[in-house]
């Protein structure tokens, strides 16, 4: 087991993390648009037909095509349950893996892995958590104007790290989901955590005491969301040339 440390970005910046913030949200709306086709919830039925097993088991092997079912099935059997327990039985199960860094587990300094990535090498670093467990709440239902991936610095560690926030209202002290302390708390009691920025495909924000924040503007390709969309695409569609 990976288990070391479940934190992330240690060679970035503040003023690094800023820039690529500003640029992700365009790539954000890329990504959540492509998530809305191949969603069971915008379809009416599942998406992962035999061929997309099939795919994903010669590329990460069977035992890894299992495992994506078995997340399929949490994302069924959740559907009709309350909004507590979707939180909870979503962020439980992506806890459960390990965390291993991107440079010991792809082999670059930063590899934002697509849901599928994640759950068939059963481990990532913080932005692998946060980002599978955005895109299992919103194929849940839950509106993507509640939740933000929120960059945060971890103070007891010193260190830049990611968690999803899940806002009630856009007024209201979100709930935070993170690999580090596995209970969801609202965020006035993690202490341990200093917002920065966060974003989904509404937007970018400064953060502001785990609040709402202050909107900011700017957009701009973002390699590592752009390549995170292409891979899951040939996942879930194959080659062009197919």
């Amino acid at each position: 087991m990976h288990q070391k440390k479940r934190f992330c970005f240690p060679f970035l910046t503040h003023s690094t993390v800023r820039s690529m913030l500003t640029a992700v949200r365009s790539a954000v709306v890329v990504g959540l648009t492509l998530l809305a086709v191949t969603s069971p919830i915008a379809q009416q039925k599942t998406v992962f037909t035999p061929q997309v097993y099939d795919r994903i088991g010669s590329i990460y092997g069977t035992e890894a095509s299992e495992d994506v079912a078995k997340w399929r099935q949490l994302v069924d059997e959740l559907q009709s349950e309350d909004l507590d327990e979707k939180l909870y039985q979503i962020n439980r199960f992506f806890n459960r893996f390990d965390f291993v860094d991107d440079l010991v587990h792809w082999q670059q300094k930063d590899y934002w892995a697509t849901p599928i990535e994640f759950i068939s090498t059963g481990a990532g670093d913080c932005e692998d958590y946060t980002i599978a467990k955005y895109f299992s709440l919103i194929e849940l239902g839950v509106p993507e104007q509640q939740l933000r991936l929120m960059y945060v610095t971890a103070l007891e560690l010193r260190q830049p790290h990611m968690v999803l926030a899940y806002y009630e209202t856009p007024t209201s002290i979100p709930l935070v989901l993170d690999n580090i302390n596995r209970r969801i708390l609202p965020a006035n009691k993690r202490r341990d955590l200093s917002p920065i920025y966060s974003f989904n495909g509404n937007g970018l924000w400064a953060a502001k005491a785990m609040g709402t924040g202050r909107k900011l503007r700017g957009s701009g390709p973002m390699k590592m969301w752009d390549d995170m969309v292409e891979r899951l695409d040939r996942v879930m569609y194959g080659d062009k040339e197919e």
